[in-house]
């Protein structure tokens, strides 16, 4: 081991001398305590750190320690359903041994080293093996295997491999290398959190990440593996819709990173959790949900690594070939963090104080999600949705134009919808997505041919109620005309009976894109069929009474499995040849 000294601290900053062999991003145990900080920067003999555990106390001349390797996660059986800090520390083993606080320098495996796992083999004594294949699976939960892989870099022939209850140390499969060495690997990969996860190549998004949110699954849909960004000021909902795409979106893992928010938001994620019903499987949400957890009030170095150890881990389910979605909340925080940094280190600012390598270092973070084909050859896809909190709400601000040059999905969430109790608080004429075209396609397909044809309307209704709105305030409805009334009608209609959705009610909180299309299918054919009626007398106050519109609007809370209710075609038809008729006696 080598030893180098303290010269200066700066709060999470370290400089230290005497550290000839070091490198960059190499981990560190910094003073006596052993305090876990990674490198940095290195000008000539010195090495700069940042610390990733406060360093109230730390002395100069007190020893550094180098670890010899890069800051790595452990991937292997045991990840899903543990909660860890940014730096892959347990925190529920923590609080068994030393209670409710971290104290400084605590060092517990991320993963058990006690723990068996029943390993069942998929592979037989002479098969030839080459990264990524699985070799086997452990049944991590009872809906999820956990495959193991041939980690990167390795191929041979299999000499030795049964079906065994080891723990993740003890090898579970003997390889022959080209060179005729033999190769014991067990359960248990480490990976430099830095480092992409290679694959054979990229795919293009070919399906709609389908979240159950309806204003994102028909106005602005993303791709499976693609990415997506929810800027929004304080109190807007990010982090209620972040819970929700973690709860119902069609992932077969969850990641979820609380990157420096309030404690209290990742105790929602933590009590909540646990009692959820996955809507695929009926198991347990957590069964399938890895969570890391690194508030605001823990170092900020951490919240850089948190993200990294985050998407590290979920390009590793990645590549077993599973669907895996990961919510960043918030990269703001990390930005921040970055800005702290860059500062201490007397960096040359850029816009608003964040260092020159913001833009860079977001987008090195975005572009690790995608649909790949695995090196197994397999397509496995990760989709990525970060949260920003911009101060003020400002989408000028430089995390928001850095993050937005990167993603395909850009969800706006307004303070003034946020305040009008309307939820999910997306502003459906500043928001957009580029995955448009595929999610129409997709489901036109699978779901209905009409449904981009009564997207596109409602949302040509949408803008043409922004425009009349103007006028409204200027000389009031009474100027307008009757088909003019009925866009008004027709897109409050619109607002609160389909783009509002209650997270927290037990129907709505979900809705399948079968019940989307029904739901804005009943709207569309009410708004045409009066759209021909006003022609023959019906006015829009008369339209506004049809008793049919209750109905439309309780279509919501029908449970999925009563679909064929959500249909009201047929009543909606009636209800206009009823007026009709109704409307020739009266006239006779």
């Amino acid at each position: 081991m080598e030893y180098g000294k303290i010269v200066s601290i700066s709060g999470p900053l370290i400089i230290a001398e005497n550290l000839p062999d070091s490198k960059m991003y190499e981990v560190v145990r910094v003073g006596k305590e052993k305090l876990f900080g990674e490198i940095i920067e290195m000008h000539g003999k010195q090495v700069f750190i940042q610390c990733y555990e406060e360093t109230l106390g730390l002395k100069p001349g007190e020893p550094v320690q180098l670890e010899g390797f890069p800051l790595s996660v452990q991937l292997g059986p045991g990840l899903i359903s543990s909660i860890y800090d940014g730096i892959q520390r347990p925190l529920e083993l923590i609080f068994d041994q030393f209670g409710s606080f971290i104290a400084r320098g605590i060092d517990v495996p991320p993963l058990s080293s006690k723990k068996t796992w029943k390993f069942i083999p998929l592979k037989q004594k002479g098969d030839e093996v080459s990264a990524g294949d699985k070799m086997g699976y452990v049944q991590e939960t009872p809906s999820l295997k956990h495959y193991i892989m041939v980690p990167p870099g390795i191929q041979g022939t299999i000499v030795e491999i049964k079906e065994v209850e080891a723990t993740i140390q003890d090898t579970v499969v003997i390889l022959r290398t080209k060179d005729e060495e033999k190769m014991e690997i067990n359960m248990v990969q480490t990976w430099p959190v830095r480092r992409k996860r290679p694959v054979k190549h990229k795919i293009v998004p070919n399906k709609p990440f389908v979240t159950g949110q309806r204003v994102v699954d028909t106005f602005f849909p993303v791709a499976e593996g693609g990415t997506a960004c929810v800027p929004g000021p304080f109190g807007s909902g990010k982090t209620v819709i972040q819970h929700q795409l973690a709860k119902w979106a069609d992932a077969d893992i969850i990641v979820y990173v609380g990157c420096g928010e309030r404690g209290n938001e990742m105790t929602d994620v933590l009590m909540e959790f646990p009692h959820l019903k996955d809507p695929k499987t009926g198991r347990f949400l957590m069964e399938r949900t890895v969570l890391i957890a690194n508030t605001s009030n823990m170092p900020v170095a951490a919240r850089e690594a948190s993200v990294f150890s985050g998407i590290t881990i979920a390009e590793y389910f990645r590549d077993m070939g599973y669907k895996v979605a990961l919510m960043a909340d918030s990269t703001s925080r990390w930005a921040e963090a970055m800005r702290e940094i860059s500062g201490r280190l007397e960096e040359m600012p850029g816009e608003e104080g964040y260092p020159a390598y913001l833009s860079s270092r977001i987008a090195s973070f975005y572009e690790r999600a995608g649909k790949v084909q695995t090196l197994a050859d397999e397509p496995g896809s990760l989709s990525v949705i970060g949260a920003v909190s911009p101060p003020g709400g400002d989408l000028s601000e430089p995390v928001v134009q850095s993050t937005l040059r990167v993603v395909k999905v850009f969800w706006s969430l307004e303070a003034t919808l946020a305040y009008a109790r309307h939820f999910p608080a997306i502003h459906w004429l500043n928001s957009y997505s580029l995955y448009q075209k595929l999610a129409d396609q997709n489901f036109e397909k699978e779901v209905d041919a009409r449904w981009s044809k009564d997207r596109e309307m409602a949302m040509s209704i949408l803008q043409k109620e922004a425009e009349l709105q103007e006028i409204v305030r200027l000389v009031g409805t009474d100027a307008l005309s009757e088909k003019e009334k009925l866009v008004l009608l027709t897109a409050k209609s619109i607002k609160e009976d389909f783009l509002h959705q209650n997270a927290f009610d037990d129907v709505d909180t979900y809705t399948s894109p079968q019940k989307q299309f029904l739901m804005l299918h009943n709207i569309i054919y009410l708004h045409q069929l009066a759209e021909q009626y006003i022609e023959k007398g019906l006015n829009t106050h008369e339209v506004e009474n049809f008793a049919i519109r209750e109905k439309i609007g309780r279509v919501k809370y029908i449970p999925e499995s009563e679909m064929e209710r959500c249909n009201l075609a047929d009543p909606i038809k009636e209800s206009f040849e009823k007026w009709e008729t109704q409307h020739k006696e009266s006239s006779q």
